[in-house]
């Protein structure tokens, strides 16, 4: 376990919980005395530089931990070790604190769950020294300790940022070989000998000795890793390409553009813009796939290169994801053209992707990094492929709609015909519903919209989301 875990001093048993919300987590830290915090990183900082460090991770950690309580009703508690209550509200502001009880790591660890857990069907206990948690990571340890009895956050070192228990396990602390290399392999081997059930969460890099600051840098400067990864499709997109960027780029936010083979400019404007190019089969499932692939962020969001992101879409993706039980999310449906018909379409996307939980594509789906693994993520279909990962998406959680809409353009109604249009598309739910294969759908719809456009159309990219 990391350092921050890894306190003194004797202390008496934390007063039990209040039992109005079943989930909580409890923060581990120290009152930030120099010389008594941070001790690997004092021969690079002093002992007053790594009390400040201590700090300003305990800070940035417990930021964090508010977000997650902004999302969802869980109950946090900091167990400190040093100091009292009084110095660390002064330190760390107005929260609930609890003394560490006395031992080893393990044993503080043990007695805390056992505490907590007497009074809760859930728990989770992290430390501060991991810059790149965050409360996504977080959310989705709580809801995986619906289904699982152990739930471990790796940290890169070997040991653990984050463990969650349904019941209190004291095998798994018991002697354990604390600040070594093996901590997490120890546990998982017990956990494997006890029969739990382990989820297992993103590794994350931790900041323990002088050559794991640059993470720390990284972390308070906007981040390496990224917390959102948007993926692109593309496909002789230059006209629209630029313009959605720049509704997507924002800080802390990597956007990789997954091109199909452009004979146009796409690729020049989205690398100018910022984002990452790569070359994918084309086929706009497959082209997902592989941005995904290469993507770092810890949340996947799925972005037509036509459609335009909401200002805070990144706020309304982070309340989502943190909703217990969701699987995947998406937004409301704007067209940037005027016209009573496509107010109506409007309205029918609304009625379908909220009362039947189904949005489409161009919707901007979202959903955690991980569940899109465990989903495998697109099935390679040269059609309706949205539809069935959402479908595939029902099978672990609740399909939701957030209030924010979207703007995608109307180009497709506009060069087709927008009731044509819409016939082409509603027919092609009619035959995915009747079981008739992808590839013979996407060709009648691609002979169609060729006939309509009188021009080629683009494989797997031409609109099909508004049955």
């Amino acid at each position: 376990m990391s350092e921050a875990l890894s306190l003194d001093g004797p202390t008496p048993m934390p007063a039990r919980p209040d039992r109005d919300t079943p989930e909580r987590l409890a923060v581990f830290a120290r009152f930030p005395e120099p010389g008594r915090v941070k001790t690997r990183l004092i021969p690079a900082l002093g002992p007053e530089g790594a009390a400040r460090l201590h700090t300003e991770m305990a800070r940035h950690t417990l930021g964090r931990v508010d977000e997650l309580e902004r999302m969802r009703p869980v109950s946090v508690e900091v167990w400190f070790a040093g100091g009292d209550a009084v110095r660390m509200r002064t330190a760390f502001g107005e929260r609930r604190y609890r003394p560490q009880p006395e031992g080893d790591l393990g044993v503080r660890m043990a007695s805390a769950f056992e505490a907590i857990l007497s009074t809760s069907r859930s728990a989770a206990i992290i430390g501060t020294d991991c810059p790149a948690l965050n409360a996504t990571i977080l959310a989705e340890a709580l809801d995986a300790l619906d289904d699982h009895d152990l739930v471990l956050g790796p940290a890169t070192d070997g040991g653990y940022y984050l463990i969650g228990l349904r019941r209190p396990v004291p095998e798994l602390f018991d002697q354990m070989p604390w600040g070594t290399s093996t901590v997490l392999d120890e546990t998982m081997a017990r956990a494997d000998r006890l029969g739990l059930s382990v989820h297992r969460l993103a590794a994350l890099d931790d900041v323990d000795e002088p050559g794991d600051l640059p993470a720390w840098e990284a972390a308070r400067s906007g981040g390496d890793r990224p917390e959102v990864s948007i993926v692109i499709p593309t496909l002789d997109e230059s006209a629209m390409i630029g313009e959605t960027l720049r509704s997507a780029l924002q800080p802390g936010v990597e956007v990789i553009v997954a091109d199909g083979g452009s004979s146009d400019d796409t690729r020049e404007i989205a690398t100018a813009a910022g984002a990452r190019v790569i070359d994918a089969p084309p086929g706009r499932g497959p082209q997902l796939n592989a941005g995904a692939a290469v993507a770092r962020g810890t949340i996947l969001i799925f972005l037509h290169a036509d459609t335009l992101l909401p200002n805070d879409y990144l706020g309304a993706v982070r309340r989502e994801l943190a909703t217990p039980g969701v699987a995947l999310g998406a937004f409301r449906l704007r067209i940037d053209r005027p016209g009573a018909f496509l107010r109506l379409i409007e309205a029918g996307v609304g009625f379908r992707s909220g009362r039947l939980s189904l949005p489409y594509g161009d919707q901007a789906m979202f959903l955690r990094a991980e569940s899109f693994r465990r989903l495998g993520g697109f099935a390679a279909v040269p059609l309706m492929e949205d539809i069935d990962l959402v479908a595939r998406a029902r099978a672990i959680g609740s399909i939701r709609i957030v209030p924010e809409s979207v703007i995608t353009s109307g180009r497709r109604w506009e060069a087709a015909g927008a009731l044509r249009m819409t016939s082409i598309n509603l027919a092609c739910m009619i035959g995915h519903r009747l079981g008739i294969a992808p590839a013979r759908l996407a060709a009648w719809r691609d002979g169609l919209s060729r006939r309509c456009t009188s021009q080629p159309a683009q494989p797997d990219l031409v609109g099909q989301e508004h049955a």
